[in-house]
């Protein structure tokens, strides 16, 4: 089996995760306070549902009364689209802002449309890594290659449901009074770790160009190589799956390892933001040192540190991992104690070992 020419040196994507609307002469015609009756933009509907359907999601920053925003909004049928909206007098910098806080994202992966050139021009200097719009341009968004994934997968169908599913969840913790454990065993998560398959690939390689956050070395592969990989007796390429009894998270952690003969090294290692407070990249982990204490072989891990994933480091750490080397922008890091440890009691772990060819 030859390898595919790789293409995976620290590549970002220039996908749109969120769009941010403003309400007034962008969503709907005319000013909410100034209009007994509010009817949408022509094409708006179109354009939100479109979006939607690609996993784009989507949010509001508006000035006006939250209340009454809130209410038109229902009344049109849209609440749901809309994901922690900012209806108040703030500015729209601060709100979309705030936005990104809630849906755990960078502000790099917004973009924003207003009819206002006032309020686009105080987004682009304050925020200028945030795509900003003019209202007039709203249905030509469809066709704009940053709101164009190269492929649509079913997690990224579901992704808005996904999230309001975490937002009651959240909603439980904040209502709920004791430690965060108790609350964690609350949830009835199960994690499931298993060998990716050929469905799972346009996920996997979805994870790869998407999560910046939670990743250890930034690599984003194609379908083509993550099928080399998933083929090879000399990797093993794992996709982790959460769920709770509020729903599935979805596929929402991925590791690959290159099996040489007497070492193993992580080459990537990540998890969906969605899953950062639940301990899901510890468990990854030590299931992958489990294997190579039962392999009977050395456990690398290949890190490429950046201001956004220093919590993956810490993870390496508390595993047992040092660094040893540092080159090219990599350091690479060796498991020191070979001890993994054992599944958190919140969580029930159904794992599958992969089958290697000889």
């Amino acid at each position: 089996m030859q390898m595919p020419p790789l293409q995976s040196t620290n590549t970002a994507t220039n996908i749109v995760k969120c769009l941010v609307w403003d309400l007034d002469n962008t969503l709907w015609q005319g000013v909410l306070l100034e209009n007994d009756e509010i009817i949408l933009r022509d094409g708006a509907l179109q354009v939100i549902q479109t979006l939607d359907s690609r996993g784009i999601l989507q949010s509001v920053a508006s000035k006006n009364d939250p209340e009454v925003a809130l209410q038109q909004l229902r009344r049109l049928g849209l609440q749901d689209y809309f994901l922690y909206p900012q209806i108040s007098w703030n500015s729209k910098v601060h709100s979309i802002q705030e936005i990104a806080v809630h849906l755990n994202i960078g502000t790099d992966a917004i973009a924003f449309i207003d009819d206002q050139p006032f309020e686009l021009e105080e987004v682009n200097f304050s925020l200028t890594e945030v795509r900003c719009f003019h209202a007039e341009d709203m249905e030509k968004l469809v066709d704009k290659p940053d709101f164009n994934p190269p492929f649509v997968t079913p997690d990224a169908q579901s992704r808005r449901q996904m999230y309001l599913s975490n937002r009651a969840r959240q909603q439980a913790e904040e209502t709920f009074i004791g430690p965060e454990a108790a609350f964690l065993a609350t949830l009835n998560m199960h994690l499931t770790i298993a060998p990716a398959q050929s469905v799972d690939l346009r996920r996997a390689e979805e994870l790869t160009v998407r999560t910046h956050q939670l990743n250890t070395t930034g690599y984003s592969y194609s379908y083509e190589e993550l099928e080399y990989f998933r083929q090879s007796n000399r990797h093993q390429l794992l996709m982790a799956t959460l769920e709770d009894r509020f729903g599935s998270y979805g596929k929402i952690g991925l590791a690959l390892l290159e099996c040489q003969e007497n070492a193993w090294i992580i080459k990537l290692l990540l998890m969906s933001c969605r899953v950062m407070s639940r301990g899901v990249g510890s468990i990854v982990l030590n299931h992958i040192i489990a294997q190579a204490v039962a392999n009977q072989v050395k456990l690398y891990a290949e890190f490429a540190a950046n201001d956004r994933n220093r919590m993956m480091y810490i993870t390496y750490k508390f595993a047992g991992f040092r660094e040893v080397k540092k080159q090219d922008g990599l350091t690479l890091l060796l498991n020191e104690t070979m001890q993994p440890q054992p599944y958190p009691n919140y969580m029930t772990v159904s794992t599958t070992l992969p089958q290697l060819n000889p």
